[in-house]
């Protein structure tokens, strides 16, 4: 008998419409109780996550999957531990679901103010990390969201394996084990029918290429949280500290490749290029890092390659680097906001004058000062984990973690009140 793949996608919607009614009401310690017990099955499941995972690893491989792809898809030891601490981290976090705010009383007498609640159910798409699987259901779970999870074919026995833990624990803890679904088949019409489901799902988050992401975004029927590519940047500032500046700038592009908060770009200011340029172009080199520069860059380091106009647009998630040598702050912030994916930015710099302005006109989702880009990330920011990192500017911004995934809705108190 052939697989329907859209009976199969509407079943999905109305199990996990049906869970999230059950997860709106949810008490916070009964979700708790869920995240703790999810972790303790991945503890406990470690030896069965790293067995499927090494069967995707080796269909990657057999497939000719490249190194950053096969990097985001390896369940490490230190990966799993991530996850777990996630989940416990998530647990302890106090609850949006809710918590009442800027309640006022109005010349009419009557009281308004607005409540945080669920979205519902949420769709995640993503691509190669299984990681994600972990953390969005955590995040949706705590949220008194529903979720319906689609990860990468190259991830499917990886994903399996993590929802059975999920499962697991949503029963120990009494929790609709509908609330949240991952799905089983690798065909790609699951995903094209899940973007039209707008009865059954109340928004859409993808996590992956360029390419994935605007494909969703023009097919979607429902509303979408978002970003489509990290064109990262570090500018290092006439006032930067060199060692601080050699720090920054190396861990931002070297600590791990192929992620989104990755430096693409490195500005430069031409009074500190002399200093930091030399050795930190030794340190890229000492790792493999092929360097790609302007005319200015290159009479200080003319072994490199130069680079075309191209490569200030391009999210590389390789070993690859653009340089670029600035007049200073007025041109590296406005070549960011020109180049940048409004992703995430750095400044190294000692003027206090520098970064208040880099923080106030560079128009990204995340702005920093003497920080590596690599820490735009939920769990770097105390979110537990995150869903996606939003470079929208409507509803969420940045790493999306609980409160993204809530809404506000108005309420009224009153006392018998009627309108004159």
């Amino acid at each position: 008998m052939k697989f329907d793949v859209e009976q199969y996608m509407t079943a999905l919607g109305e199990n996990a419409r049906s869970a999230a009614t059950q997860m709106a009401k949810a008490e916070t310690a009964v979700k708790n109780k869920a995240l703790v017990a999810i972790a303790d099955e991945l503890d406990a499941g470690r030896a069965q996550l790293k067995q499927e995972n090494q069967r995707d690893l080796q269909a990657g491989k057999e497939k000719g999957l490249d190194a950053a792809l096969l990097d985001r898809l390896a369940l490490t030891e230190s990966r799993i531990d991530s996850m777990i601490e996630g989940l416990r981290q998530i647990a302890s976090l106090a609850d949006p679901i809710g918590e009442i705010n800027d309640m006022s009383y109005r010349p009419s007498g009557i009281q308004v103010g607005r409540m945080r609640v669920p979205l519902g159910v949420v769709g995640i798409i993503y691509e190669s990390r299984p990681n994600v699987t972990a953390d969005a259901a955590a995040l949706c779970l705590k949220s008194g969201n529903a979720t319906i999870l689609r990860g990468g074919s190259e991830a499917i026995y990886s994903n399996q394996a993590i929802a059975a833990c999920i499962r697991s624990g949503l029963k120990t803890a009494g929790l609709p084990v509908d609330a949240v679904q991952v799905i089983e088949t690798t065909d790609r019409a699951a995903v094209g029918a899940l973007l039209q489901m707008k009865e059954s799902v109340d928004v859409i988050i993808p996590r992956g290429g360029k390419s994935l992401i605007e494909r969703i975004s023009n097919e979607s029927k429902i509303p979408v949280i978002k970003h489509l590519d990290g064109i990262c940047h570090v500018y290092i500032d006439d006032f930067a500290d060199q060692k601080k500046a050699l720090d920054v700038a190396f861990n931002s592009k070297t600590q791990r490749y192929g992620t989104c908060n990755t430096m693409e770009t490195l500005l430069v200011s031409a009074a500190a290029s002399a200093s930091v340029l030399p050795p930190l172009a030794k340190l890229y080199q000492q790792e493999g890092v092929e360097l790609r520069g302007c005319e200015k860059t290159m009479k200080l380091l003319p072994e490199i390659k130069q680079a075309d106009a191209a490569d200030w647009d391009t999210e590389y998630l390789a070993p690859i680097l653009s340089i670029k040598i600035v007049t200073g702050l007025d041109q590296a912030i406005e070549h960011i906001n020109h180049h940048s994916s409004q992703h995430t930015e750095s400044i190294v710099t000692e003027n206090y004058s520098h970064a208040r302005r880099f923080l106030r006109e560079v128009d990204s989702s995340s702005v920093m000062v003497n920080a590596s880009t690599r820490f735009a990330d939920g769990f770097e920011y105390g979110l537990g984990a995150e869903i996606g990192i939003s470079t929208d500017k409507f509803h969420a911004r940045g790493p999306v973690g609980l409160e993204g995934l809530t809404s506000l809705k108005y309420i009224v108190l009153g006392d018998g009140h009627i309108r004159n």
